[in-house]
């Protein structure tokens, strides 16, 4: 089975660049799904869309069936509307054992901004979930997805990239947020959108001390429950401009495909607000506030994903020594995962290729036996060791030239030749 993946590389492409070719909500992704299946139906597909990646996985086991980097590419073009031009040089490719390693780096959180996040491997789950419900995935992407999520525990259980400020949540909360206000104990937190990333920061600033929190969301029952659960008050969507007014702290995130908020209604905003303090947590991707909405006067303090970035790589930089751990678990576990696979690939090639030579040497023994009744059993037992030690270096060669390809992939070509050639 061939394995790759074609991915938006973060730390190369603009905050734009990534939310533009975002699958926004699970519908979008049903469709991008869809459409996959009837470009390249004899593939599997798992796509992980988050804030700051957006990722394609595939898996055949046809050769020649499975999507070029440049077919990925103008799907995501025609899809998403974005000219080809505007981001086919931020993309990347890796197949084989790459594809699977960088996998292991996203769920274990080596590939994250914040080094060590416990959501990246949620956000994992839930695409392998989504993939899963739209029926694109398969033997390989289960087996590998499967793998990741197991990978990602034990890089939590055996290393100290958890411990500490891990959450972009958490991050922007100490980072940003407390260069602005000294405490939140007496600060109003509006919550745009109730989604999970919502959740983690409300966790994080309740710690903090946050007493008053508003919930606005669309959905009704969804702002209720997470009101609810924090000790809040949900507001009607209707109300946004009111909570924006009364907020001293904004945090959204809700995956919608434009700004929310563009600079004419903040502007409007401010002028009944006045210019105290507020801090903007911009979550969302596609971005939820227009980046101009952090100029409109020096009281406004809007951070988006891009703005944790050098945060982010201090965090890195602290925890070198956990991240060399972390590599090696990963690269033990590759290396299992791929040789695992091209022995379930090769093995049974190589069983039969074994299983049909000794056979038809068996076959000639008998004959031989037959026409020389007189050997005793020790003589049998010399030529049966004789006859077995030639099979196997006749079959060394090409046994030895399918683990070696085996290595860096399955051997398709070598498998097909051997079959063709043995008759097997």
């Amino acid at each position: 089975m061939n394995l790759q993946v074609v991915f938006c590389n973060h730390q190369t492409a603009s905050l734009s660049v990534r939310e533009r070719l975002a699958f926004s909500s699970a519908d979008h992704l049903s469709r991008a799904y869809a459409e996959l299946r009837q470009r390249f139906p004899q593939c599997e597909f798992v796509i992980i869309s988050t804030c700051n990646r957006v990722e394609i996985y595939t898996a055949h086991d046809v050769p020649g069936s499975g999507p070029e980097l440049r077919q990925l590419a103008q799907f995501l073009s025609e899809f998403h509307d974005v000219p080809l031009d505007d981001f086919y040089s931020d993309l990347e490719e890796k197949s084989g054992a790459d594809a699977v390693r960088h996998l292991l780096e996203v769920a274990s959180s080596i590939d994250s901004m914040v080094l060590g996040e416990t959501q990246i491997v949620n956000q994992v789950k839930n695409a392998y979930d989504v993939a899963a419900r739209a029926t694109a995935c398969g033997l390989l992407t289960n087996t590998l997805f499967q793998r990741a999520l197991a990978v990602s525990g034990r890089v939590r259980t055996e290393t100290r990239l958890s411990e500490g400020r891990i959450s972009i949540a958490s991050v922007a909360v100490i980072d940003f947020g407390k260069s602005i206000f000294d405490s939140f104990d007496d600060k109003t937190v509006l919550v745009i959108g109730a989604g999970e990333m919502g959740e983690e920061t409300l966790r994080y600033l309740k710690t903090e001390g946050v007493k008053r929190i508003l919930v606005c969301n669309r959905n009704p029952e969804r702002a209720m429950r997470l009101a609810h659960e924090f000790g809040g008050i949900a507001r009607d969507w209707n109300t946004l401009d009111e909570c924006l007014c009364e907020a001293d702290v904004i945090v959204s995130t809700t995956g919608a495909d434009r700004p929310i908020v563009d600079v004419p209604r903040f502007q409007t905003i401010r002028k009944r607000t006045g210019a105290r303090p507020v801090f903007v947590l911009d979550l969302g991707a596609p971005r939820d506030f227009d980046p101009a909405v952090g100029k409109i006067d020096d009281g406004v303090f809007l951070y988006d994903i891009d703005d944790l970035e050098a945060t982010c790589q201090r965090n890195r930089q602290n925890r070198a020594h956990e991240i060399e751990v972390a590599r090696k678990i990963i690269e033990e576990e590759t290396s299992r995962f791929v040789h695992d696979l091209n022995h379930k690939s090769t093995g049974p090639i190589i069983k039969q290729l074994r299983e049909q030579w000794q056979g038809v040497s068996q076959q000639e023994l008998e004959l031989l036996f037959r026409k020389l009744s007189h050997l005793g059993e020790t003589d049998r037992q010399a030529i049966e060791r004789t006859v077995d030690r030639i099979v196997n270096k006749l079959l060394y060669p090409p046994l030895e030239a399918l683990r070696d390809e085996s290595r860096e992939g399955t051997p398709h070509g070598l498998l097909d030749a051997i079959k063709r050639l043995f008759g097997i």
